[in-house]
């Protein structure tokens, strides 16, 4: 009797164990439903269902005449659902699916791929990418028009998904000035500096989650699309950029030096038509863009003999000395305080004049002068220091400039020795840029222009920003300043340290630069060679600096080692720039001044223009009906045809600048102008062709 009633006792507490349990699951399904049901399917939605970030395309960076240096091209990965198909289609399609996908990709054979596909599908995947390798625009044309793809993504489940990558049309030329910009936000160039505009706005789309931890997308109607970025338009130009890189990297090569860098500048305007930087790779093979020398903190040295230029500025506006006053260097060395000055001439020049003094760099005439002139009073001569800026940063386009260095009188690093050192390049510290800024003013007749690389952002046709050229200084000294100044730089490629660059075709003005290399506080057999100069100097259009540092072998100052450079890349700037080289016979006006000024238009306006004033004209064939150019002819005028249908780039000069829009913008080429008149030059030189993806810039006169 006991032991029926310790079993039916036991079986009494099982069972209400279990009812105990079992109510708690209801209790607890009931609350889950009701009470947090919403709590858990916002949940669940956030886990499967999310609005993930779609990127913007990001925008191109073109160079001055329109040519593409960098760019964002849509790759695709391929991706299917494979229920999404209806049996007939699947069916129907997949045999020979699997063999184009063989075929195209040639890494599998058809029936791997077929029973790939199948499997998934009999499994209920919902996302499978069927290659990772990713396929181009034209290629994902092709895949949509084949069997089951061709139904789309509600039809057949196939996803191309968007993947794009940054595309350098020119490879690695420009390339740490264009730049880059990687997943956490750094880099460098334009692609850093100017990536608030070029990374575009983001947008976002539904995707839910799917097995494996795949996402993918869902239509749905609060999408956001995205804001395409803008484009960047430079100043740089490429045939200048590829000319510059050509000769400093053999000049690298054949001096077997650590770096160097070249600017080229365009006078007038401060437009930087080439940006190099080139430094041996860490392997000691080759030479590579690493860092922008030319510009950042790297390139931050002191300038050398480049630097006695401003010293020359200083003696000149003091009225201290006259170019044909006489100073001793004696035998090229001289005692300072506890310090030695010596010139690199053994022996020394003996008693020669300014001119010749700088022309032939001598250290010991300019330190003397300015000890002279400035030692008791060292603060008049750092004021010029000052107002030429070369003491402060230029607020370059690219971030990481480099900010000058110099002592200043007074402070405790400031010795006896300072200034004479300073006066030829030593104890201070400048940029390649800031040197080719103030050579730039001196070649600008005194005007300093702010160095620029960005010269507007656009989208389409639409100028969003424009940067226009800046004067950062009206006159950086007086005119009869500027000409001795202008007068000795040309002395020194005729007469002095440069003269291995003297050229008869064209006039060069300049300065070599060799400074020894401060290493561990110490000066040592190591240079840092310089020529900043600029050409034609008669009437000049471009300055440039070549800066090459510890060049090896036996000559291994400026003059024998960035002279050359410099004058490989005038030559060619001068051979290819038709502005240069204008033909005496190339005359855009007419002779005969009682003829109007009739340069190009319409026939049919110009026409009608010459017979009100009586003016003899008539045109030959085609020429009758569309473009014209004129053509003086004794007293009257020739219609002579100007085609502009043909696909390439059409001659504008002449035109007025509504006629030129019109005829450009048709051919889909980006414009942007500069001036007031009728044309009188283009970037793109007609017959070029034409391409939606040029910007050509006009000049009206």
């Amino acid at each position: 009797m006991n032991i029926k009633r310790s079993i039916v006792l036991r079986v009494r507490v099982a069972f209400l164990v279990v009812a105990l349990f079992a109510g708690a699951i209801f209790y607890r399904i009931v609350h889950l439903q009701f009470v947090e049901g919403e709590k858990w399917q916002a949940k669940s939605e956030t886990i499967n269902f999310q609005y993930r970030q779609v990127s913007a395309t990001r925008g191109n960076i073109y160079a001055a005449d329109g040519s593409l240096l960098a760019t964002s091209l849509p790759f695709y990965r391929v991706v299917i659902d494979p229920m999404v198909a209806k049996e007939d289609v699947f069916a129907k399609g997949i045999d020979s699916l699997g063999l184009m996908l063989s075929a195209f990709y040639k890494d599998k054979s058809a029936e791997s791929y077929r029973r790939m596909i199948k499997d998934a599908r009999s499994g209920k995947k919902r996302y499978l990418i069927i290659n990772r390798q990713q396929i181009g625009y034209q290629d994902m044309q092709k895949m949509s028009r084949w069997p089951i793809f061709r139904n789309g993504r509600m039809g057949g489940g196939v996803i191309f998904e968007k993947v794009e990558k940054r595309y350098r049309p020119f490879n690695n030329l420009a390339s740490r000035t264009v730049g880059f910009v990687n997943e956490d936000k750094y880099g460098v160039g334009i692609e850093y500096s100017f990536n608030e505009y070029l990374e575009g706005q983001n947008g976002k789309a539904l995707f839910q989650r799917i097995a494996g931890g795949s996402w993918k997308p869902v239509f749905d109607a609060e999408d956001v699309k995205p804001d395409d970025g803008y484009d960047i338009l430079t100043t740089l130009d490429v045939n200048i950029q590829d000319v510059a890189e050509t000769a400093l990297l053999r000049q690298l090569q054949a001096k077997e030096a650590a770096f160097g860098c070249v600017i080229v500048m365009e006078v007038e305007t401060g437009h930087i038509k080439a940006l190099i930087n080139l430094q041996r790779n860490k392997n000691g093979i080759g030479y590579g863009e690493n860092y922008n020398f030319a510009i950042g903190d790297q390139g931050l040295t002191e300038p050398g003999s480049t630097f006695k230029l401003l010293s020359m500025l200083a003696l000149l506006e003091e009225g201290k000395v006259n170019l044909q006053d006489s100073i001793d260097t004696g035998n090229g060395r001289f005692k300072f305080y506890d310090r030695y000055m010596n010139d690199s001439k053994k022996g020394g020049y003996g008693k020669i004049t300014v001119k010749e003094a700088f022309e032939k760099s001598s250290n010991v005439a300019i330190s003397r002068l300015v000890e002279q002139h400035f030692g008791h009073q060292p603060s008049k001569f750092m004021a010029y220091v000052q107002e030429t800026g070369l003491h402060q940063p230029l607020s370059f386009q690219l971030k990481g400039e480099g900010i000058p260095y110099f002592k200043t009188p007074g402070q405790k690093n400031w010795y006896g020795t300072t200034l004479p050192w300073l006066s030829i390049g030593y104890e201070a510290k400048l940029t390649p840029l800031h040197t080719l800024t103030f050579y730039n003013a001196i070649a600008n007749n005194g005007k300093m222009v702010k160095p620029m690389l960005v010269k507007a952002v656009a989208r389409g046709n639409q100028i969003h920003e424009r940067y226009d050229s800046e004067v950062l200084r009206k006159s950086i000294a007086s005119s009869g300043t500027i000409e001795k100044l202008q007068q000795l730089l040309e002395g020194v490629v005729q007469n002095g340290t440069a003269k291995n660059i003297y050229t008869d075709e064209y006039r060069i003005a300049g300065k070599t630069g060799t400074a020894q290399k401060l290493i561990d506080g110490r000066y040592t057999q190591r240079y840092y060679t310089s020529f900043a100069g600029y050409f034609p100097a008669d009437n000049p259009k471009y300055s440039a600096i070549v800066v090459i540092d510890s060049p090896q072998g036996f000559a291994a100052y400026g003059g024998d080692v960035s002279a050359p450079v410099f004058r490989e890349i005038a030559d060619k700037i001068y051979a290819q720039d038709l502005q240069l080289n204008k033909k005496e016979n190339e005359k855009t006006y007419l002779a005969n001044a009682t003829l109007p000024y009739i340069q190009a238009g319409r026939v049919d306006e110009l026409q009608m223009l010459c017979n009100k004033f009586g003016i003899s004209n008539h045109v030959a064939g085609e020429a009758a009906d569309g473009w014209v150019k004129s053509v003086p002819v004794n007293r009257s005028i020739q219609w002579k045809p100007n085609k502009t249908e043909a696909p390439v780039v059409p001659d504008v000069t002449g035109m007025s600048l509504r006629d030129a829009l019109y005829v450009l913008e048709n051919k889909g080429i980006k414009v942007v102008y500069q001036g007031k008149g009728r044309v009188k030059g283009q970037s793109i030189s007609p017959g070029t062709p034409a391409n939606n993806a040029y910007l050509i810039n006009l000049v009206l006169g």
